[in-house]
């Protein structure tokens, strides 16, 4: 057992240098990437607060078209439901309306007669222009 003891030893020995050798490389490579973090953080910061400024810039301008479309829909709303309060009172309006209507036909037949007489006069009067 004594052989066997030296080469535990010396297995011991390479794994305990091996652990303090990887331990020192971590240590390392940890301050290393600690001083590029500190020195990234501001960087980060600023281009944080500059997407975050234009994030709030993009949400203003959307919030403006929202607003600026449902005032358009809330008038086109007030219109709609006035038209439909004029056109909707019942037998009265559309009685007065089909009134308006019957006498504009007859206003428009007399006026469709007058026409006719005043091209019957025209072409009377062309004729005896050209007789003479």
């Amino acid at each position: 057992m004594g052989g066997g003891s030296r080469g535990s030893k010396k297995i011991l020995v390479g794994l305990v240098l091996v652990m303090f050798l990887g331990i020192a490389v971590y240590l390392r490579l940890w301050t290393i990437d600690y001083s590029i973090s500190s020195d990234e953080s501001e960087l980060l910061r600023r281009q944080f607060d500059l997407a975050n400024r234009e994030a709030m810039d993009e949400s203003a301008e959307w919030r403006l078209k929202y607003d600026e479309e449902a005032e358009k829909a809330t008038k086109c709303m007030n219109q709609l439901k006035q038209i439909e309060g004029s056109f909707g009172e019942g037998d009265g309006n559309a009685t007065t309306v089909n009134q308006k209507l019957l006498n504009l036909q007859k206003e428009n037949m007399a006026l469709v007669e007058r026409m006719e007489a005043l091209k019957e006069e025209l072409e009377a009067e062309k004729l005896k222009c050209s007789v003479q």
